[in-house]
């Protein structure tokens, strides 16, 4: 078979796959008994499922999704959480990151599968732009490109997701150590530890304190001990600070002298901690710009020998 007939045939059958994976991601389907009864789970934890449908909410308390877009890429998420949760596909530290970025599951994952078929498209496009300037003309290469940047564009958000989280998690570590410094103060003020906990996490309405308080507050709800939704707290935006936090609480909660002594030397040593990472940073910078002032001087003395050495040379 001639390779100009097989090349467009090969393009036309990724393209043509590309166009079918995208339409059974949006068509509707019976929902497995595995993902209905996780999804069931999930809503119990929260605790908000009925009443933000009442709403016309989202699950979580985000708007529900208005428009036929939003409601194919919401459509094309539950597939896709769907299909995680059937193969067992947990990713722990992932949905961490996005419960620090405050950010939805299936709207995650349907970001993902969108960019992926994008890339899946934009492959192709590529090897085209590059055939039509007569780079390269084996028919397989577009099938390669569609699949190489179909798998890029899918791990694109983890990337953004994970770098993004590293960075808010910095800040809630600093919020932190200032928060076990206000709840030393007020219990030495004569508050009750839960009262302690409580004030201080009332002192500003950051993201931080405010998912501190909000976990505070669900914990007199539901009436589990508020160390213990400081603990769930950690777990669930992969926080260690946190979870040290409950566990030292737990075994301190009736001597409040051993309260304020063990948040007063946890607050300190988090501020020690986070001074030597901000050491560590200053350093490598420091070290980079050393490198780049080596690399413009080498440059410069090339600059000032060439035309001396050219001159010894045409002698």
């Amino acid at each position: 078979m001639n390779s100009s007939f097989t090349m467009p045939v090969l393009v036309g059958a990724v393209f043509g796959l590309g166009v079918y994976v995208l339409i059974r991601a949006l068509m509707p389907s019976k929902r497995g008994a595995v993902a209905r009864v996780a999804q069931i789970d999930a809503l119990r934890a929260r605790g908000s499922g009925h009443a933000a449908a009442d709403r016309g909410l989202a699950p979580g308390g985000a708007p529900a999704p208005e428009g036929w877009l939003d409601a194919a890429r919401s459509r094309v998420g539950r597939r896709v959480a769907d299909l995680y949760l059937q193969q067992g596909w947990e990713q722990r530290s992932l949905r961490a990151d996005l419960a620090v970025l405050e950010r939805g599951w299936e709207s995650f994952l349907a970001t993902k599968a969108l960019l992926a078929a994008a890339g899946v498209f934009f492959g192709p496009f590529v090897f085209v732009i590059v055939w039509t300037l007569g780079f390269g003309s084996s028919p397989i290469i577009p099938v390669w490109m569609a699949l190489l940047f179909g798998a890029v564009f899918f791990m694109l958000p983890d990337l953004e997701v994970r770098r993004d989280a590293a960075d808010k998690r910095r800040d809630l570590r600093r919020v932190i150590g200032a928060y076990l410094d206000l709840v030393a103060m007020n219990l030495a003020g004569g508050r009750g530890l839960p009262e302690a906990l409580m004030a201080a996490a009332d002192v500003s309405d950051g993201w931080a304190l405010r998912r501190i308080k909000n976990a505070l507050a669900d914990a007199r709800i539901t009436g589990t001990s508020q160390w213990q939704a400081l603990g769930n707290l950690g777990e669930e935006l992969g926080v260690d600070e946190l979870k040290d936090l409950s566990s030292s609480l737990a075994l301190v909660a009736d001597d409040g002298a051993k309260v304020r002594e063990s948040l007063g030397s946890r607050a300190e040593t988090m501020r020690h901690r986070e001074l030597a990472e901000i050491e560590g940073s200053a350093g490598e910078k420091s070290q980079s710009m050393l490198v780049a002032q080596l690399l413009l001087c080498a440059g410069f003395l090339v600059f000032l020998i060439f035309p001396a050495a050219m001159r010894v040379f045409e002698v």
